[in-house]
């Protein structure tokens, strides 16, 4: 993700040419969105008995961004994210995550997010520095983000997509829980990769 190509011209000196590379013009983007729920999707994986990993999501969330095409540190972002709304496709396991041995949903039923700021990092690739608060603890991370591009959609709502995600230690959030495996190792992975894939829709 730098801001340098190199050339590989027969006629190029020896040393390495830098090549700074065009940054598209994003100044059409600017302006408000509210994330599009049923058109986005929020998932995480986590390595389970140190040989798969279980992968979910969460249903049910709130966002909202401001993009500054022109400015991209100047872009915010806020998520809010239902944590009983966790779905790993195994009920027994979901229930599980809800307790206190986990995310303890009924004392803390959100997840949040709130951007601290942006920067661009080369073409159509961002990152989104913010504070991530879940079960009462507040740390900060990074969100690496690709802009995929903008549309009208058939109602007439223009539209903007960003994928991408962050690596975040389970542990720095409290959440401990874990088991060890007879063969050695344990149950669950404190690595947790958090992926995002949203499209947003600019307000009118």
């Amino acid at each position: 993700m730098g801001f340098f190509n190199r050339t590989n011209k027969s006629d190029a000196p020896a040393a390495a040419v830098a090549v700074a590379e065009p940054k598209a013009d994003l100044a059409h983007v600017t302006g408000d969105y509210a994330i599009d729920q049923a058109h986005s999707k929020i998932g995480f994986a986590v390595r389970h008995a140190m040989v798969t990993n279980v992968r979910g999501e969460f249903a049910e969330y709130e966002g909202k961004l401001h993009l500054d095409g022109a400015n991209p540190a100047a872009s915010t972002a806020e998520l809010v994210i239902k944590v009983a709304s966790i779905d790993t496709n195994q009920a027994q396991r979901d229930e599980h995550l809800r307790t206190s041995d986990f995310f303890e949903a009924d004392a803390h039923p959100e997840i949040t997010f709130k951007s601290t700021s942006a920067e661009r990092i080369n073409g159509d690739t961002f990152r989104m520095h913010g504070d991530l608060t879940i079960k009462g603890t507040t740390r900060p991370v990074a969100l690496d983000l690709e802009f995929t591009g903008t549309a009208t959609d058939l109602y007439g709502a223009d539209r903007v997509g960003f994928e991408g995600g962050t690596t975040v230690d389970r542990t720095d959030w409290g959440l401990t829980y874990n088991a060890a495996l007879e063969t050695g190792g344990v149950l669950i992975g404190e690595k947790v990769k958090l992926s995002f894939d949203i499209s947003a829709v600019k307000a009118a």
